[in-house]
């Protein structure tokens, strides 16, 4: 497997790269990148394995591949962004930028309650059109119509999709229309050449690296309704991971990167 291991370590960091190699030899990965990145100096850039589930297509220094929920912190970068220009602010009510969320007693649930999972619309607990996910303007009308499942700031509970929806609307409404991918892409990724995208161009496609459900699923311990919600809701349709899914912007979820 070790000639399938590319790029390379600093010195003294040689054990870094045989612990990479060691995670595809024990079975734990199919094709993979890892880099490490201190004060400007790239100490460790590595990539090996396969981009296909067939395992004839290597895996390229610049393979992308979708994040899931490592997007959110990529999103927080840029409200952070428009924080600091003046055009969001974390303590104020969602509800005067996006009058319609104030629905349901939420008039007074800020931007740093959502960021920090505090606001209590984690999901939905009645069934919904799974394609909605596909249309962030429908489904964030359809979560500013929800009430919140516990009162916001009292209580955390993570935010897997839900998160990404209302921080999407709060910089639509607040960026004369400019989305949150658009400005990712041209006021922080772009300038600095990072290849890091939330709403993937087709012409990427061609290096896409194509994922494989985990062999085992994650353990949620008692299942609540809150949990069911959050977590257990059909997403995104059948076209979860295809063209369509990779073209929007979901800024909780499919965030691609190499």
């Amino acid at each position: 497997m070790t000639d399938l291991i590319h790029g390379h370590t600093a010195p003294g960091l040689d054990r870094v790269r045989a612990a990479f190699a060691e995670n595809f030899a024990d079975g734990l990965e199919i094709g993979a990148a890892f880099a490490v990145c201190r004060e400007g100096e790239m100490l460790v850039d590595l990539w090996g394995g396969h981009a296909d589930r067939a395992g004839a297509k290597p895996w390229e220094h610049d393979t992308i591949v979708p994040v899931f929920s490592t997007t959110k912190p990529i999103a927080a970068i840029v409200i952070a962004l428009l924080v600091e220009r003046g055009l969001l602010d974390f303590d104020a009510p969602l509800s005067q930028i996006w009058p319609d969320f104030a629905a349901a007693s939420k008039d007074h649930l800020t931007l740093a309650q959502v960021m920090s999972h505090q606001a209590g619309i984690p999901g939905f607990i009645d069934p919904i059109d799974p394609t909605l996910w596909l249309d962030p303007l429908a489904l964030s009308a359809a979560l500013a119509a929800l009430s919140p499942l516990w009162p916001p700031g009292t209580a955390h509970g993570y935010h897997p999709l839900t998160y990404g929806y209302l921080v999407g609307e709060a910089v639509r409404r607040c960026a004369d229309g400019r989305s949150l991918g658009t400005i990712l892409a041209e006021d922080i990724c772009g300038p600095r050449g990072i290849d890091f995208h939330i709403g993937l161009a087709e012409a990427h496609d061609a290096r896409l690296g194509e994922m494989q459900r985990p062999t085992e699923l994650p353990q949620l311990g008692a299942i609540t309704p809150i949990k069911r919600a959050a977590f257990l809701t059909k997403w995104a349709g059948p076209d979860r991971g295809g063209r369509r899914w990779r073209a929007i912007e979901i800024p909780s979820a499919n965030g691609h990167g190499t």
